[in-house]
C-alpha cells in the first residue's frame, strides 16, 4: 500500500508518453478558443459573455486533475474496475432506457442527475465495456514460442478449453450494453460495438465464431430495418424506448435524399426553405460554414454561421473550426487525432502483457473513431449523430470521460516504459496439437 501511495503522489507531475501529453494540450487550447468563438448563441441567450468559456475551462481543469490522478495508478489496478463499473452501468442504462428515468432531452433519456451533477450513463458504459473486453481477452489467451523452419516465432492464441469463453463473455456483454444504449443513442451503440469487434479481432478471438455472430446480427439488423420501414411512425412513438427510431429513420432518409420531392409537394416549400427548416438547418449551416472557409479561413472569432448553427459549440464545432481556421486548421485537428492513434498503437506494441495493450487500444480507438465520426458529420459525409469532438466540444461528461481515457493511456505508457520482463514463455506445443490452441501458458 505504501508503494502505491508513493507511486501515486511522488515524482514528476507529468509522467508517461510525452507525445500524448502534447496532443492533449493542443486539443485543450483549440477547445478554449473555438468554444469561446462558437458559443455566441449561448452567450446571447444566457446574457453572460464569458459563461461558456469559464464553464469549459473549469471542466478542462477538472479533467486535467483526473488525468494527473489516473495516470499514476498502476495499470494492473484497472483490471478491478469492470467488476464495479459494469454492473453500475447496466443499472443506470436500465433506469434511463427501459424505465424512462433521468432527464428528458429531445425525447431521449440520456442523462442522470445527482444533485447538481449530470452525466450520461452511456459514457460510463463505454468505459466499463471496453475495460471488461480487455480483461476477458487477456485472461483467455497466452503466448508461446515455437520453431518454424529453424526460426523462433511467437504465437498468440486461446488457451485450450477457453476457445468459446472469450467470445461468449465479450459478445454477451456487448449485446447487452450496446442494446441498452441503442434505445436512445444509435450512433454511440454502433461505434462502441465496432470498437469491441476490432478488439476481438486483435485479441485473436476465433474468426469462425466472430463471423457466425456477425452474420446473425446482420440478419437481425436487416429484419429490424424492414420493420422500421413497414411499421407506421406513430406506432414507434408509442412504444417505450423506441421514440428515437423515428428520428434515426428521418436522418438516414434525409442523408439518402429519400422522400424530398414528396415532402416538397406536401409543404409547398422551395428547395431553400426545405434546407433551412428545423430538421435540416444544422447540416445546411454547417455546409455554409465550410464553404466560407476558403483555404486560410476567416480567422479565430470571425465565424458567421455560429450565430445560426445550433449546437455550434458541441456537435458541429468542427464546422466552425473549418470556417475560422481554414483547410489547414481542419487538417491539423484531424492530424492530432491520427497521431494519437499512432502513439496508442506504439504504446500497445511495447506492453509486455496482454491486458494493458488491449486496454490502451480500446480507449484509443474509441476516442479517435468518435472524433472522425464527428468530423464526418460536420462535412456532410455522415447523417447527424450527436457525437461530440473529444476534448474540443463543449460538454462536461464527454470531457471528464475522455480525460479518464487519456489518464489510462498515460498509465499504460508508464508501464510500457519500464520494460518489465515478460512472463516465461511456454514451450512449443506437441506435434499433435495446433499452434493456435493449447493448454498451458502465463496469462496476462
Amino acid at each position: 500500500m505504501g508503494k502505491f501511495v508513493k507511486d501515486l503522489f511522488g515524482g514528476n507531475l507529468f509522467k508517461g508518453d510525452k507525445g500524448v501529453w502534447m496532443i492533449y494540450f493542443f486539443l485543450c487550447m483549440i477547445s478554449l478558443v473555438e468554444v469561446y468563438s462558437a458559443s455566441s448563441r449561448l452567450t446571447f441567450e444566457g446574457g453572460h459573455h464569458w459563461g461558456p468559456m469559464v464553464s469549459q475551462a473549469g471542466f478542462l481543469v477538472l479533467g486535467l486533475v483526473i488525468i494527473l490522478f489516473v495516470h499514476r495508478i498502476p495499470c494492473k489496478w484497472f483490471m478491478l474496475f469492470p467488476f464495479i463499473l459494469l454492473p453500475v452501468a447496466i443499472l443506470l442504462l436500465l433506469y434511463t432506457a427501459v424505465l424512462g428515468g433521468g432527464s428528458t432531452v429531445n425525447d431521449t433519456h440520456r442523462w442522470v442527475s445527482i444533485g447538481s451533477i449530470s452525466f450520461q450513463p452511456s459514457e460510463v458504459a463505454k468505459a466499463a465495456l471496453l475495460m471488461t473486453v480487455a480483461v476477458v481477452l487477456a485472461k483467455t489467451q497466452t503466448e508461446k514460442e515455437e520453431f518454424v523452419r529453424g526460426k523462433k516465432r511467437k504465437v498468440v492464441g486461446a488457451i485450450k478449453g477457453k476457445r468459446y469463453l472469450a467470445f461468449a463473455i465479450v459478445g454477451g456483454s456487448a449485446v447487452v450494453i450496446c442494446g441498452l444504449i441503442f434505445m436512445d443513442n444509435f450512433s454511440t451503440a454502433a461505434m462502441l460495438f465496432f470498437v469491441v469487434i476490432v478488439m476481438m479481432f486483435i485479441g485473436h478471438v476465433p474468426k469462425d465464431l466472430m463471423f457466425k455472430g456477425l452474420g446473425t446480427l446482420a440478419g437481425v439488423g436487416a429484419f429490424f430495418a424492414m420493420t422500421v420501414i413497414a411499421v407506421p411512425e406513430t406506432t414507434w412513438k408509442e412504444i417505450p424506448g423506441c421514440k428515437r427510431v423515428v428520428t434515426m429513420k428521418h436522418r438516414v432518409e434525409r442523408k439518402l435524399g429519400i422522400g424530398e420531392e414528396l415532402a416538397q409537394k406536401k409543404t409547398n416549400k422551395t428547395d431553400t426553405q426545405i434546407l433551412l427548416d428545423d430538421e435540416n438547418s444544422q447540416t445546411t449551416y454547417a455546409s455554409i460554414a465550410i464553404a466560407n472557409s476558403d483555404v486560410i479561413g476567416m480567422g479565430p472569432g470571425n465565424s458567421i454561421q455560429r450565430d445560426f448553427l445550433q449546437h455550434a459549440e458541441s456537435d458541429f464545432i468542427y464546422a466552425i473550426i473549418v470556417e475560422e481556421l481554414g483547410i489547414g486548421g481542419a487538417f491539423f485537428v484531424a492530424f492530432l487525432y491520427l497521431v494519437l492513434l499512432i502513439r496508442v498503437g506504439r504504446i500497445a506494441q511495447r506492453c509486455p502483457s496482454f491486458f494493458p495493450a488491449y486496454l490502451v487500444l480500446g480507449f484509443g480507438i474509441m476516442m479517435v473513431l468518435q472524433a472522425f465520426v464527428n468530423m464526418s458529420v460536420a462535412v456532410g459525409l455522415f447523417p447527424v449523430t450527436g457525437q461530440t469532438l473529444p476534448l474540443i466540444s463543449k460538454g462536461g461528461t464527454s470531457i471528464l470521460i475522455t480525460s479518464f481515457y487519456i489518464g489510462v493511456i498515460l498509465s499504460v505508457s508508464r508501464y510500457a516504459e519500464k520494460k518489465e520482463q515478460k512472463a516465461p514463455l511456454v514451450e512449443a506445443a506437441p506435434n499433435g496439437e495446433t499452434s493456435e490452441y493449447y493448454t498451458d501458458g502465463a496469462m496476462a
